[in-house]
């Protein structure tokens, strides 16, 4: 509420509030005293003619009762007069009638309604003689009372009269009203105005405006107030100034500082640039090295394994195997490094297959047994039964997670056991949870040493790399592999007492069932031997699993097999003999289990039959021996079965060859030449259109870059014609492969890639896993190097990556081995190639000149995968490095490479006479 309302309220409302007061009290006095006054008059005029007419009716005048009637009449405001007689008869009425009441009243009544007064008063006889007097005592039931007087006022005047007053009253306030609001208006205008005005001046101080300032006042206290805020206008205006000379100064600094900050972000830009250059050269220098280092390295290694075949005394053997083993724990550093490197560059792509989980972990305890077995561990691998199969991952990488862990483990533990466990952690639809451990009883970590141990570059102890080797990134690479993968990897150890890695690893299941028994034994009993408990609670399982009766070594019930578990220090010559004449006593056969390896180990000699396996063994290992040992009949039953099952001409499946290359298509063809197969080629993509409008086939082998259409974009167009062509499976074949570019085919409708030179080991697994083709293993593919995980680590190892001055130009012994056994084929092979050479040449160097990246790299890719079944050895190096070059690097730094490719494929023409004379 403002000033000025609070002052008109203050000098309006008091005054009038006292004015109210008095005039309600003078309204109520008034009406008081003239209702008073009006009573008592009534009441008194009443009295007066009372004794009148009280002897008027004694003496019956009528007349007279008549005319005393009508002076209380003609009294003002009456209504109306009427007598009553003793018995209650009226006996006169002026006016209007007042209502009769049948009792006589005994003293005057007073009755005061809304708007009437009713008198009531009895009327008395006159004094009487004393003879009079004497009867009427003598007679007690006589009343002196002769009747009474009804009397009816209308009393609305009265209220008139009051109404009248309170509107004087209030008209009289109203002027007061008026006159006070006058007043008070003009007080407070006078007291509020240079209030007003000091507000003004406030809120233009408050804008900003310094410039106007207040008038003095009359009154000392205003005076004091103007004063008091043109002191604070002046103040401001100063600080005003002060403050635009600071900006002004403060405007200045930082000009200066945003000139210094550009600068600094001119170099920081130029740093940042020069920091995506150095990041851009260290992955193409990774992306280079991968090829360089792993090139030789695995010539290297393949080449020790052919070595290894040859006949070498055990001297020879045993630097071989140093070689071998060093070759290998290079090649693995190397990977190491290689992963992380995509990893941190967000790179690494993870597959979706299909995977056996106990065939997995087999694959990986296997790799690690030659370390086991040394070091004389018990390694054991529990895939517990819940575990469904098959279920949707990447192979590939949890291969690397348990390969890394179990290496750890094997690497910190002297003595005890490995444990690999795999349960299933949780199961809702087709959502899987698997929870992988690897438990050791090395030598532990330290609560300090577990916060660092998933540092990149990083070991327990900084001696561990000296001692036990490692970089220090597979722990690293095991988590964010498992991160990327969507679980969780944790580590629970102690100092000295062993340690354990577990992750979870979620999984699909998409037709995962409950793996099924991998074979029914018919209850057969077997005794069982094993001091290792856990090695021992495993092969329980497994026998109840497989319906068999497992009992104790020394139980005195007949068994049909003995299982030994059989430890080091048992094979040595004191135990040896006592297990020798074991065996000799048990009248069936027996199975060794053996923690060792053949070499370390003396033979046994089984007297009654069995077999030997050395652990850790697989569980296929374990199933395929208790069949040969405890179903040889059935066996030999069912092998009966399936050769009387099989049709007498079974119908050939089709196999479709599509590839521009005619001698590749040729070697293709005669390397699948099988009975039960009948093979078509043709040369383009449009060929192999105008071919599936017509026919299908059962698999296609597609060439990936043909001119025109080249493999994927076929692919494609052959999925759009049919449901069956949309279900037949198409193999990529292709001399060199990225693993960005495997995926990429994979997505776009591809089944399988197959890396020339082929191998027909993977060819035959590859039959084997879209055709069931089972029975075209040849003697030459049983003997080819075992095919590896990395395509392209399989394909280098078919030639010696040693500088090209020291690789021959011609290997028929090479190229008889990639042309299946084959030597005319081999050399038909080599006699194609040269002819090609001199068109393959002019197309690259008129590619080279016009800087036409794609027309060079389609010539190398023909050249590299028509020198991939051939014996050229140098030339096959060469090309594939230069391939490898042009798809990291470009068409930068290749012009020694070519030079060098050329005069490779000069020395490589001479050669041809040599060929023509055989």
């Amino acid at each position: 509420m403002s000033l000025n309302t609070r002052l008109l309220f203050a000098l309006l409302g008091f005054p009038l509030l006292v004015y109210a007061m008095m005039a309600v009290l003078l309204v109520i006095q008034s009406d008081t005293q003239a209702r008073t006054a009006q009573q008592a008059h009534l009441e008194s005029a009443a009295e007066l003619l009372a004794p009148s007419l009280a002897d008027a009716i004694v003496k019956g005048d009528t007349q007279h009762l008549e005319i005393l009637a009508r002076q209380l009449r003609n009294m003002q405001g009456l209504r109306g007069v009427a007598l009553f007689n003793q018995q209650g008869s009226l006996i006169l009425q002026l006016g209007q009638a007042p209502s009769s009441l049948l009792n006589a009243p005994a003293d005057h009544q007073l009755l005061m309604e809304e708007d009437v007064w009713r008198l009531r008063l009895p009327l008395e006889a006159p004094q009487l003689s004393t003879s009079q007097t004497s009867t009427r005592q003598a007679s007690p039931a006589s009343n002196s009372s002769v009747g009474w007087l009804d009397i009816e006022m209308d009393t609305r005047a009265l209220t008139l009269v009051r109404y009248k007053l309170i509107a004087s009253l209030s008209l009289g306030g109203m002027l007061l009203g008026l006159l006070l609001f006058l007043v008070a208006f003009a007080i407070s205008r006078y007291a509020t105005r240079p209030i007003e005005e000091a507000n003004q001046a406030l809120y233009r101080l408050s804008r900003g405006d310094y410039r106007l300032g207040l008038a003095p006042s009359n009154a000392t206290e205003l005076h004091h107030l103007s004063g008091h805020i043109n002191a604070l206008a002046e103040h401001f205006q100063q600080a005003q100034r002060n403050m635009q000379t600071q900006i002004e100064q403060a405007t200045s600094e930082l000009q200066e500082s945003m000139e210094t900050i550009e600068e600094q972000n001119i170099k920081l830009d130029l740093a940042h640039r020069s920091a995506l250059r150095a990041n851009a050269v260290k992955s193409e220098f990774l992306a280079n090295m991968s090829h360089e280092i792993r090139t030789p390295l695995n010539g290297i290694i393949g080449f020790c394994r052919l070595l290894g075949r040859s006949s070498l005394d055990t001297r020879q053997q045993e630097w071989l195997q140093h070689v071998h083993r060093a070759c290998d724990n290079l090649l693995m550093l190397v990977n190491d490094v290689l992963d992380f490197s995509k990893l941190e560059a967000n790179r690494l792509t993870l597959e979706e297959t299909d995977i056996d989980i106990v065939a997995l972990v087999d694959e990986v305890v296997g790799l690690h047994a030659p370390e086991a077995q040394r070091k004389q561990l018990h390694l054991v691998a529990m895939v517990y039964d819940d575990v469904p199969t098959p279920l949707t991952g990447d192979p590939l990488r949890i291969h690397q997670v348990l390969n890394n862990l179990i290496g750890n483990a094997l690497k910190f533990t002297h003595e005890g056991e490995v444990i690999v466990r795999v349960m299933l952690d949780n199961l809702e639809g087709q959502h899987v949870v698997l929870n992988l451990s690897v438990s050791d009883t090395g030598i532990g970590l330290s609560e300090a040493h577990k916060e660092a141990l998933f540092s990149a570059f990083s070991q327990a102890e900084p001696s561990h790399s000296r001692q036990f080797g490692g970089s220090g990134l597979g722990l690293t690479i095991c988590r964010q592999l498992i991160e990327r993968m969507g679980g969780e990897i944790e580590v629970e150890s102690e100092l000295g007492k062993g340690t354990t890695f577990s992750f979870t690893l979620p999984m699909l299941a998409h037709q995962a069932i409950e793996r099924p028994p991998e074979v029914h034994l018919d209850n057969p009993t077997i005794r069982l031997y094993e001091t290792h408990a856990p090695t021992r609670h495993v092969l329980e399982h497994l026998l109840q699993r497989w319906e068999a009766h497992p009992i104790a070594f020394d139980a005195a019930e007949p068994a049909k097999l003995m299982i030994l578990g059989l430890e080091h220090s048992d094979f040595s010559p004191e135990w040896h003999s006592h297990w020798q004449t074991v065996i000799d006593q048990t009248p069936y056969p027996t199975l060794i289990l053996a923690n060792g390896n053949s070499f370390d180990l003396p033979p046994l000699h089984l007297t009654h039959g069995g077999e030997i396996l050395y652990k850790p063994f697989s569980r296929a290992q374990l199933v395929a021996t208790l069949k040969q040992l405890l179903l040889p009949a059935l066996m030999a039953h069912k092998d009966g079965q399936e050769l009387l099952a099989l049709p007498a001409a079974p119908q050939p499946l089709k196999l479709l060859i599509v590839d521009d290359n005619a001698p590749n298509r040729e070697l293709l063809k005669s390397m699948l030449a099988d009975p039960t197969l009948q093979v078509i080629t043709v040369e383009s993509g449009h060929q192999a259109l105008e071919f599936a409008h017509t026919s299908n086939v059962d698999m296609v082998l597609m060439d990936i870059r043909m001119p025109g259409m080249d493999g994927v974009q076929t692919t494609q167009a052959l999925r759009r014609l049919s449901s069956t062509w949309a279900r037949c499976p198409i193999i990529a074949v292709t001399a060199h492969v990225l693993s960005s570019e495997r995926q990429q085919w994979l997505a776009e409708g591809l089944d399988d890639v197959l890396i020339k030179p082929i191998d027909e080991k993977q060819l035959d697994q590859l039959l084997n896993r879209f055709l069931g083709v089972t029975h075209r293993l040849t003697s030459s593919s049983a003997t080819a190097p075992p095919s590896q995980r990395d395509s392209n680590a399989a394909n280098t190892q078919r030639f010696s990556h040693t500088p090209p001055a020291t690789l021959p130009v011609i290997d028929l012994e090479i190229g008889a081995r990639l042309a299946g056994g084959k030597e005319f084929l081999a050399r038909e092979q080599l006699k194609r190639l040269i002819d090609s050479l001199d068109e393959s040449e002019q197309h690259m160097r008129a590619a080279f000149i016009q800087q036409n990246l794609p027309t060079l790299l389609d010539w190398v890719h023909g050249l590299n995968g028509a020198s991939r079944y051939c014996g050229a050895p140098e030339l096959a190096l060469l090309v594939e490095t230069l391939e490898t070059r042009l798809r990291t690097s470009g068409l930068d730094h290749v012009e020694g490479l070519l030079e060098e490719l050329y005069r490779a494929m000069a020395r490589l023409r001479t050669q041809r006479p040599l060929l023509l004379r055989h």
